[in-house]
């Protein structure tokens, strides 16, 4: 933890704060993910040494609570206290400005197709699914050339990194960079399909249900809000 021997609060909360990971697992922290792993997934490139670090830090420092099931390590969780759950506010004006003043095309090095299937599985519209079980592929392309299949019930999302081996349902073929801006909120799914960007192959009925699977990135009413008129 770097100090700014500075007697001011808002050098004395960028000190605790301000260490590379450590807003990030605020806002994950606050957005449901709980458990060790659940952290990892949606933080790649952290080691799992800093995360356990910076999680033991958060918690001297007040913000996080850790908390152990009767099975141990296996149930062990992470909560915001009262001061943590503070931090919202901080992560909404973050999330604001970030959205009015980073106005980029995405850098190829920040698509990472993995943690993107992480972020939509997390965000599910259960209630819009059909009552059987759904096999998507996607095949992406562009910034990384990576398959990924998502198993989808009511009941429950997962990621495969190899064939499932379940007849396949609807696959999707989609520019990476351009997923990515469907999922924040910069570009209509509608709109990515009349450019060529996206493709989805599958029956009618599912190929107008599909976009309606996904809530989307929590961020994404903050982009449309700040994208010019």
């Amino acid at each position: 933890m770097h100090k700014y021997g500075q007697y001011c609060p808002i050098a004395k909360a960028v000190e605790i704060l301000g260490d590379r990971w450590t807003l990030l697992i605020v806002r994950d922290l606050l957005t449901g993910s709980h458990h060790f792993n659940e952290l990892e997934r949606g933080l790649p490139g952290i080691s799992r040494g800093l995360l356990a670090e910076r999680l033991r830090r958060l918690q001297r420092m007040g913000l996080v609570e850790k908390v152990t099931g009767r099975n141990g390590r296996q149930n062990t969780a992470y909560y915001p206290t009262a001061a943590g759950q503070e931090l919202q506010a901080v992560i909404n004006a973050l999330l604001v400005w970030g959205a009015k003043n980073e106005r980029a095309k995405p850098d190829d090095n920040d698509l990472d197709p993995l943690l993107l299937m992480w972020w939509m599985r997390g965000r599910v519209c259960s209630d819009h699914l059909p009552a059987q079980r759904v096999v998507v592929r996607f095949d992406f392309t562009g910034a990384k050339s990576q398959t990924y299949w998502l198993l989808l019930t009511p009941e429950d999302a997962s990621i495969c990194l190899t064939n499932p081996g379940f007849e396949l349902d609807v696959l999707v073929t989609a520019d990476l960079a351009a997923y990515f801006q469907i999922w924040l909120g910069r570009l209509t799914f509608t709109a990515a399909q009349a450019a060529g960007k996206v493709q989805i192959d599958t029956i009618p009925i599912y190929a107008n249900a599909f976009p309606h699977w996904f809530a989307y990135s929590l961020a994404a009413p903050a982009v449309q809000a700040a994208l010019p008129a």
